[in-house]
């Protein structure tokens, strides 16, 4: 197989093959955004589909190379992987350094005008900073647009990486920031403590759910089906939005608190029965922001 074709497998879609680096490009999944990356030195390579793959997959050419060299090849390859996690890490945390807590255009659309959180003003252009961390320690960021472009830095890790919003209570994973702060708003209503674990990504949810006992999974609803395919994959509850191309985000700005929460509600009752939601909630009154624990440096 070709290292084209088994890019394609992975969802890859490449236009002129580059060589000696890491590369950027679209998905089948995604076709309008970056959401993929590869590597090609001619006899070895490495692909990764950030949706569906917790880390890249490697692919070997038929070559005549010697397996010494080979192996040098692939080590050379690993410590330049690791010294750009190293130094996505710094760069992240520079950028946190240069923001400041206030709304964004990008939350004002997703419905939550009032919504604080981290942004870097850059070249004209604002930015909403979304910190990733594994652990304690800070692995890279995810930057969104006015214009709803998500990017993250390049060589940063992203397995395991989650932006986490703690209130003590039941844990529920989600892809994106936006269906994060709606899950905390409808487990308000219902009176639900609540840890939502923002993973980014479908695999990414697949790989920190499996890492966490108990729980339940809010799935995008992907023409690729890819988030239903994660979901199910952590063995855990979930709910999909009913429509093809919505997640629970969107799911809520058309049809509302009340519809939203009750759709919602079964789910709790199934992870009650599971031994996994917690009997008693606090409420939580006032203005809505997330906890500077969760965005800050």
């Amino acid at each position: 197989m070709s290292f084209e074709d088994f890019a394609r497998s992975h969802g890859l879609i490449i236009g002129s093959l580059e060589t000696n680096k890491w590369v950027s490009t679209a998905t089948e999944d995604h076709p309008n955004k970056r959401n993929g990356r590869y590597k090609y030195l001619g006899d070895v390579g490495w692909v990764q589909n950030w949706a569906t793959m917790e880390r890249p997959e490697m692919w070997r050419g038929m070559t005549t190379t010697p397996m010494i060299d080979m192996k040098k090849r692939i080590y050379q390859a690993n410590q330049e992987r690791l010294a750009a996690q190293r130094k996505a890490a710094d760069r992240a945390a520079w950028i946190m350094g240069q923001t400041q807590m206030k709304t964004h255009k990008y939350l004002e659309k997703k419905g939550f005008p009032e919504e604080i959180a981290p942004v870097w003003e850059r070249e004209g252009k604002s930015l909403l900073v979304l910190p990733m961390r594994i652990g304690r320690d800070l692995a890279g960021v995810q930057l969104i647009s006015d214009e709803r472009e998500k990017q993250f830095l390049n060589g940063q890790k992203t397995k395991g990486a989650v932006l986490t919003i703690d209130a003590k209570g039941l844990p529920i994973f989600c892809e994106g920031f936006a269906t994060a702060l709606t899950v905390r708003r409808l487990m308000k209503i219902i009176n639900i403590r609540y840890t939502v674990h923002c993973c980014f990504s479908a695999g990414n949810m697949k790989e920190v759910a499996n890492g966490i006992n108990g729980g339940i999974v809010i799935a995008d609803n992907d023409l690729s089906m890819t988030g239903e395919k994660a979901a199910r994959d952590t063995g855990k509850p979930y709910w999909m939005a009913p429509t093809a191309g919505q997640d629970l985000n969107d799911y809520w700005l058309t049809v509302g608190d009340f519809r939203a929460s009750q759709s919602i509600k079964p789910l709790m009752i199934r992870a009650f029965s599971a031994g996994t939601l917690p009997r008693t909630a606090e409420s939580v009154r006032g203005k809505s922001q997330t906890s500077e624990t969760a965005l800050g440096a």
